[in-house]
């Protein structure tokens, strides 16, 4: 068994930029599996898709690679993701949990963040009605 290679994957996300998306492969098997709260893609190429698409719609964005958790052939990682948008910042706090195959590659890679919280409520039109939402479900103590 090849030992995971955890730490070379999260210094690729740290410094993720069109030039360095063809190493998709080195890290994640044929077979991988990648979802979000937008996407759940299988293999290399519909992963490298995804971010492919993050660089042509948003400006500078980037991985903050916060705490990781490691046991065996599994880890969970928290990150920020920060990147601008038609002029704004934006930030998305999540974590991803990374379960990895005999050869150290990830073959599932599944991320955990708010889209609501984290996203939608800061944007324009879309913003208000979710906040709204959000406030009528919130335990007044």
């Amino acid at each position: 068994m090849t030992p995971i290679k955890i730490d070379e994957l999260l210094a690729w996300y740290a410094g993720i930029c069109p030039e360095t998306l063809d190493q998709v492969a080195y890290f994640y098997q044929p077979q991988a599996r990648f979802k979000d709260p937008f996407n759940d893609v299988h293999g290399p190429e519909a992963i490298r898709a995804i971010f492919a698409h993050m660089f042509a719609t948003t400006d500078n964005p980037r991985f903050v690679i916060g705490e990781r958790l490691v046991q065996g052939q599994q880890a969970f990682v928290s990150w920020r993701f920060e990147f601008g948008l038609k002029g704004k910042n934006y930030q998305i706090e999540g974590g991803s949990h990374l379960t990895f195959g005999d050869d150290g590659r990830v073959v599932l890679h599944r991320d955990y963040w708010d889209a609501a919280e984290e996203l939608l409520q800061k944007l324009p039109v879309i913003g208000g009605p979710i906040r709204w939402l959000r406030r009528q479900f919130v335990v007044k103590l």
